[in-house]
Formats: structure tokens, sequence, C-alpha cells
């Protein structure tokens, strides 16, 4: 059996029994059709180490319209997708090389950004809450920064979805999983200040007051997208005179480091981020080093 005959197969395992989203599906589907391209949709059977090795040169050589190469973190992803595919193949007892065969490049960590408590203050100081926009704003960002959301899954909250009494509600994130998200105080009462200056009775939690916005049939027009909060966020950044690239990501790095640092064990931060692996969240370790070193000087004795 030829490559490309069993890409959609398992493409559709992703969604259906691996759980992973639509987005996730797609880029596993592009970065197998380019193991396609490179072997001219090799037979399954005759896949092996050496044809493994050469792809890898390939990726490494590799050049888009834009005469780019590839960065070594997307190598390493063509890669995971095909170490998957051969995994499903070898689950149904079709014969391919061993998955354990391919063995991914080491990357290096990528430093995080995050803001400090003083500068998310910084950042709220540029805002003039004194009219609806800025209200939507101020809850926008006190938002991010007390529950860590994606961007994707703030821009997807509806009114109803919040409970600023409890001040916790559930977030379907990444691979369809729900997790709980819990806000402070400040995010809850600024949420209500917003819904309360909203005449409104639009579904979406957060709306752009766009003149360019035009209706379409899905009654959904009004609601702010991701690169609107991007814009936002950098927006104040500026005014507030940070340097540092901010972004609704910047703010959910925030949002762990903060925790990290006020005592949080990893596990637990690892749930309420949503990830599914605790190496993903181990990024944020390095982060807290310099703190771990203020708290030896402050508490260790000397001899």
């Amino acid at each position: 059996m030829y490559t490309s005959e069993l890409i959609q197969d398992y493409i559709e395992h992703l969604e259906v029994e691996g759980g992973r989203s639509r987005k996730t599906a797609e880029n596993y589907r592009l970065y197998l059709e380019r193991f396609v391209e490179f072997t001219e949709d090799i037979q399954v059977a005759k896949i092996t180490s050496e044809v493994v090795r050469k792809y890898r040169l390939w990726l490494n050589r590799y050049k888009n319209f834009n005469d780019e190469e590839l960065a070594t973190i997307t190598q390493s992803y063509h890669l995971i997708a095909l170490r998957g595919f051969l995994h499903y193949l070898s689950n149904r007892d079709i014969p391919t090389l061993a998955p354990d065969k391919i063995v991914l490049p080491k990357v290096s960590r990528k430093q995080v950004t995050f803001l400090y408590q003083d500068e998310v203050r910084r950042l709220i100081s540029q805002i003039d809450d004194a009219t609806e926009q800025g209200l939507r704003d101020r809850a926008i960002i006190e938002l991010l920064f007390s529950s860590g959301l994606r961007v994707s899954e703030l821009v997807g909250l509806d009114r109803d979805h919040v409970n600023t009494k409890r001040r916790e509600f559930m977030v379907r994130g990444k691979g369809q999983k729900d997790r709980p998200v819990f806000i402070s105080q400040a995010a809850a009462d600024h949420i209500t200040n917003y819904l309360e200056a909203r005449d409104d009775s639009l579904g979406p939690l957060f709306i752009s007051y766009s003149r360019n916005v035009s209706p379409d049939t899905s009654g959904d027009y009004r609601r702010l997208t991701a690169r609107s909060i991007q814009r936002i966020l950098s927006r104040y950044a500026r005014l507030a005179g940070i340097t540092k690239h901010v972004s609704p990501h910047t703010m959910r790095h925030s949002y762990a480091t903060d925790l990290l640092m006020n005592g949080a064990d990893l596990r637990s931060v690892q749930s309420m981020l949503g990830h599914s692996n605790i190496s993903t969240t181990q990024v944020y370790t390095h982060v807290t080093d310099e703190h771990l070193r203020e708290v030896y000087e402050k508490y260790h004795s000397e001899s």
C-alpha cells in the first residue's frame, strides 16, 4: 500500500480516536504530504531508516517560495507526524518501519517572555475605562492574566459561559478537552462592569467596535478576533513603554510564571494551563530559577 492511500485514514483517526483538533489534524496532513512529495509516494512497506535519513536531510535543506528554510522545531513536527503515522500503521499490523527508529532532533528550549505584576499594572494604567471600549479592554487583560486562557479560548467565550459570581467556569481547550478555569475577583468585577455598560443582546463576551465590521449570515459578526486581541495588547504595551513583545500568549506565560513564583506546584499549573504533557509545562521552570535564588539567599543560613 502506498503512503498517500493511508494518510486520510490516519488523519480521521487523529480526530475521532486521538481527540486532536481539526487544525492539528490538518497540520499533520501537510507534514505527511511533504513526506509523500519527497518519496514520490513510497509504499509503506519500503519505508526504511535510510529513507528517513534522506528525508531529514531534505527537510534541513528545504526552502519555501520565499526562499526561507524550515526552523528546527518545524522539522521536528514533520518527524513527529511521520512517527505517529508509523505507529498507527503498526497498530493496524501494516508492515512498515518501526516508529521508534525515528529519533527526533534536539530542539533548544525557547525563551519564554512574560510580564511581572508591576508591568501588568503599567499595561492596565494606560486604559481609559471611561469608555465602553476601554471597559472591554480592561476586562480582557484582567481575564487573560488571571486565567491563563489561550486567545482562541478567550475569543470563543459567550456571555453565559463566564460565572462572575462563582468566579469559575469550564472551557474546551486543545484536543477538545474540558478544564476548569478560575478567575480573580478583579477580573470578575471588570467583566461585570463591561457587560453592564453594554446595551446590546449579542452573545459574544467580547465584541468589536470597529466601523468596518459588516454583518454576515452567522450572526456572530461582532465577535472580537484573536488578531484584534493582539493589536489591543500591543497598543497598550507600547503606551506603557514596555519593550518586550506582548501577545496573548505572553499573558498566558505571565499567568503560569506568577503561579510558580508564588509557590504553585508544577502539576497543578499543568492542569490549569490544560497541558496534556508535563514536559510542556516544564518550559517555565527555568524562568523561576532567578526567583529560587532569591529565596535561597533570603532563607538559607550562612555557616
